[in-house]
């Protein structure tokens, strides 16, 4: 009878090294960083039940650090190994940090790196993060873990970070001097001196003279000053970067005055980054015993997403564009509060405007079925129908009515300036959940205003046209294809409806973009000072119209943008010979009437025009959805508010539609004050 040996389990990191009780030398930089390398490993997740969660690996690692005397003694000797025999001054000044000065230069960096990475130096402290976190996904599992785990980690460990060692010291008064300058040099740069209140112009800003304060701080440390003297110094330096913070704080809030660019937001980005820096190494030098982990853990965090994607493109495009697409969506944003009801009286309002956008859209129906009828080449063709699109967009933009699809590139920035996280610390999540409701109802108010014009009337100006003429604008197969092209299934006109809300979409940045633009580009002064115009036109009226252009061309922008994307989508298929078309509620809301007309209601199946009837209604859902979507995710993102919040909202968002479904519908009589109460 043979006799199982069971294999004898092999001991884990910790029971190994709590079994040895065997100290690392504080000097071996080999040992200390095979010992991170391992320590690392049992946090990062791994396949299996046991170590799958990495916010509870950390925590078991914690508790092992605390309870172990040996896990704690080995931990910060392998860190003061690698802090000591490393260079420190590339990791605090370059890590993360865009390199170059203009954007253009620094996108075009990256491409190159990209094809050809630079070579790491082993001597750099960069070296040691890449071998620890040697994985190229390692940044999403430490971002995963919440901050306050990662603080309570490092605090674990005991180890101060105070510049004991002369040679560590003498890295970070050099690395706090180069960072210094950075931010001096990047102060005084045109994109961003004039932008500052009129008296810091013409002074020495606080991005001047923090660098003055750097250098009493260098002289205190190496002379060895007291305690309290180097404290007072470097209290005095916090107080400076805090008024640098406010300097940049007041230049990204006047861009919704002013406008913004890609090379200001970028030297914006740089120079918050270098204080950031600056801040940390400060909180090392101080010499006030305590240490800001929390802050150091922000910049651990970063250092390492930044390390693992220092070469990514599509990174520094997010970081870079982000402020960027932040003002555009604010330009939106601050338009799109308008087309949101909070009353009975807005919202019977919002009907009343969309009533008077769906007699124009009537028109615009018309002009483009007869237009339809020229024997024109694809092109000519194509530039008449945009510029009849156009028209109709303007026009409403211009008398005040509203167009049910243009809302939702507009209202999603608003909804997203609800739970904005550069305004507030938190998404405001409970607001959010209200404003979806305020959303809702407006939008169905829009679609209900316009619809109930477009439809009666465009099939009343089709009779009035065959009365006139004698002639229907479309009849027999004609008349069918109108409303075969609205059928949900027997043509593709729900895929056409998402073509055309990217469409949507696509118009509410243009307007954004070049709203954004005549605010920076300070277009109205420019055209008031313009000399031709100065001597050719009165004061009055040129104000008049340098006022006009700085309030509606973003908007008329936009509006051309969309009738041209509108009218060139069919062309451009039939020339491609690809399925490419537009579908817009409105416009299938007339072509269905004028195809009703020409057929004759009493010829058309009852349940063939009940689907066509369905099919509009499919057809503006789409476009709402989809134009409102992107618009939504552009604007989140340009705040910086993260995936991982959504799905507490729709838990909210669902409570408070069982809680309260009237209001997604109809607004309430009476408005109380509050109007709502939290529903967390």
């Amino acid at each position: 009878m043979a006799i199982l040996r069971l294999k004898k389990k092999k001991p884990g990191f910790f029971e190994q090294l709590i079994e040895d009780n065997v100290i690392l030398p504080a000097h071996d930089r080999k040992k200390g960083l095979e010992y991170l390398v391992a320590l690392f490993s049992e946090i990062r997740p791994a396949p299996g039940k046991i170590k799958k969660n990495a916010e509870k690996n950390l925590l078991h690692v914690t508790e092992q650090i605390r309870q172990h005397k040996v896990v704690l003694s080995n931990t910060q000797h392998a860190l003061i190994a690698q802090l000591l025999s490393t260079d420190l001054t590339a990791a605090i000044t370059e890590s993360g940090i865009p390199l170059a000065r203009g954007f253009w230069q620094e996108l075009s960096n990256r491409i190159k790196h990209k094809l050809l990475p630079t070579l790491q130096d082993e001597n750099d402290f960069l070296y040691v993060i890449n071998n620890v976190f040697f994985k190229k996904s390692d940044y999403i599992w430490v971002e995963t873990i919440p901050r306050q785990a990662w603080v309570d980690f490092f605090e674990s460990i005991g180890f101060s970070f105070s510049p004991r060692h002369n040679s560590l010291k003498k890295e970070l008064i050099q690395a706090l001097k180069i960072l210094s300058f950075q931010v001096a040099q990047l102060g005084l740069e045109k994109e961003v001196l004039s932008y500052l209140p009129g008296d810091e112009q013409y002074k020495d800003t606080s991005f001047v003279l923090q660098n003055y304060k750097v250098h009493e701080v260098e002289k205190q440390l190496m002379d060895n000053a007291s305690g309290n003297e180097l404290a007072v110094v470097a209290f005095q330096l916090k107080n400076i970067i805090d008024d640098c913070y406010e300097l940049i704080d007041h230049i990204r809030e006047s861009h919704s005055e002013k406008g913004a660019s890609i090379q200001q937001t970028y030297l914006l980005l740089i120079l918050t980054n270098r204080l950031e820096r600056m801040q940390l190494v400060l909180d090392v030098l101080d010499a006030d015993n305590k240490f800001d982990t929390g802050r150091f853990v922000d910049v651990f965090r970063l250092l390492l997403r930044n390390e693992k994607r220092k070469n990514s493109i599509r990174e520094f495009l997010s970081q870079g564009v982000g402020y960027l697409a932040y003002q555009i969506a604010e330009h939106k944003g601050s338009k799109g509060n308008m087309y949101i009801t909070s009353t009975r009286k807005d919202y019977n309002r919002m009907i009343w405007s969309a009533m008077w956008g769906g007699l124009i859209i009537c028109f615009v129906v018309i002009f483009k079925s007869l237009l339809g009828k020229l024997k024109l080449a694809p092109f000519p063709q194509g530039f008449l129908l945009s510029v009849n699109y156009s028209i109709g967009f303007i026009l409403i933009e211009n008398t005040g009515s509203t167009l049910a699809t243009k809302q939702p590139a507009f209202t999603a920035s608003a909804v997203a300036s609800s739970l904005d996280t550069k305004k507030h610390t938190e998404p405001d999540l409970d607001n959010l959940a209200v404003t979806i409701a305020k959303v809702s109802r407006s939008q169905i108010a829009s679609f209900f205003g316009n619809l109930i014009i477009v439809f009666p009337i465009t099939f009343l100006m089709a009779m009035g046209y065959d009365m006139l003429f004698h002639q229907k604008i479309a009849e027999g197969d004609a008349a069918m294809k109108m409303l075969v092209d609205q059928h949900p299934w027997r043509s593709l006109s729900l895929l056409y409806a998402c073509f055309t809300g990217f469409f949507l979409f696509a118009s509410g940045i243009i307007a954004g973009y070049w709203q954004n633009k005549i605010r920076y580009g300070q277009i109205k002064d420019r055209l008031k000072e313009h000399p031709a115009l100065k001597f050719s036109i009165s004061p009055k009226r040129l104000n008049k119209l340098a006022g006009w252009i700085e309030r509606n061309f973003g908007a008329l922008m936009g509006n051309i943008s969309l009738g041209f994307f509108l009218g060139f989508a069919g062309i451009l298929g039939k020339i491609l010979g690809l399925p490419f078309d537009i579908r817009h509620i409105t416009v299938s809301a007339g072509n269905s009437a004028i195809g009703v007309y020409g057929m004759g209601i009493e010829n058309i199946p009852p349940y063939f025009l009940l689907a066509v009837l369905g099919g509009v209604l499919c057809i503006g859902l789409l476009n709402f959805l989809v134009s409102f979507s992107l618009a939504f995710l552009v604007a989140v993102k340009s705040r910086g508010i993260r995936f991982a919040q959504y799905p507490r909202f729709f838990r909210i968002l669902g409570r408070y539609f069982l809680k309260h479904p009237r209001e997604f519908v109809l607004p309430s009589k009476k408005v109380m004050d509050p109007v709502y109460k939290s529903l967390g």
